[in-house]
């Protein structure tokens, strides 16, 4: 009898197990910003999610920018201002990245921001290294990852680059909404469930963020605009924070996605929403959260 009794306790021990190794989710945060001006409410939040002031130790990565250490220096000399001691930057090539030894530099890391300019670099960096496993574990244990701009682009898997491959006037740029025009590459994937689209209305990009979500309806576009940020928290919920609004597109029961002679793309009922500073949205049901809690 006790044996079985053992067995019994076995067998029931050991779906809870399992249910801890699979459905073991993320306990970090992001906090992604369209660029532009940082107002205090952002940085503040991130400090915050960080540890606060005193505990927070924060990594700046700088590769997407030109000016490497321009850009890591003033951003150190930013957090410092904000009242945190422990920060600093870190520049690493692929070649250093692919070193176990940078990615043990992340260690008792609370926050990684990556500043912006172009993704496309910062991606080429990190990406498929030793160092990008090593941020993940941060997010995975609790720390909060963020950036701006092109800081905000790599948070996706599909990573928006920037670039086209139809139209090549650089000064009218994304005039369409057209099938295999808009480039990207892999991201982070921190963000599993949306692609990330920064400068959203300030540089109207409407377009290609439409594109691509119809090429890729199982995926939601948030598009956040500048001086503005989302947070996401573990449960795949966000908040807007900042001075403008955040555009999500959904596609997923759209009907008659479909491709012109010209490439173009049409679809009908395809949802948009537009989100404001305090609005909260729940990236998993796609539906916008109301007061309460309800969606």
């Amino acid at each position: 009898m006790r044996a079985v009794a053992r067995m019994i306790l076995a067998l029931a021990i050991v779906p809870l197990l399992i249910g801890e190794i699979v459905f073991a989710a993320p306990r970090g945060h992001l906090l992604i910003i369209g660029g532009g001006r940082r107002g205090p409410e952002i940085m503040n939040r991130f400090v915050q999610l960080a540890g606060g002031p005193e505990k927070a130790h924060i990594l700046i990565l700088p590769m997407a920018s030109r000016d490497l250490d321009t850009s890591g220096i003033e951003m150190v000399e930013e957090f410092r201002s904000m009242g945190v001691p422990n920060a600093e930057y870190l520049v690493l090539n692929h070649e250093q990245a692919m070193n176990p030894v940078s990615a043990r530099k992340l260690e008792g890391i609370t926050g990684v921001y990556f500043t912006g300019g172009d993704q496309s670099r910062l991606t080429a960096a990190l990406k498929d290294t030793p160092v990008e496993t090593a941020l993940k574990g941060l997010y995975a244990n609790g720390a909060v990852i963020g950036g701006t701009s092109a800081g905000a682009a790599v948070m996706s898997e599909i990573m928006i680059t920037g670039d086209e491959r139809q139209n090549k006037d650089t000064v009218n740029a994304f005039v369409f909404v057209r099938k295999d025009n808009i480039i990207t590459r892999p991201g982070f994937g921190f963000v599993t469930r949306a692609i990330i689209d920064q400068h959203f209305v300030k540089r109207k990009r409407q377009n290609r963020l439409i594109s691509l979500v119809l090429e890729h309806p199982t995926l939601l576009g948030v598009g956040i605009d500048e001086a503005t940020a989302i947070v996401v928290d573990p449960d795949d919920t966000f908040e807007v924070v900042g001075a403008a609004t955040v555009m999500v597109y959904d596609a997923m029961h759209a009907t008659h996605i479909r491709t012109d002679a010209k490439g173009n793309l049409s679809a009908s009922g395809m949802i948009m929403h537009i989100l404001a500073n305090g609005d909260r949205f729940d990236l998993a049901s796609r539906s916008l959260i109301r007061e309460g809690g309800q969606r």
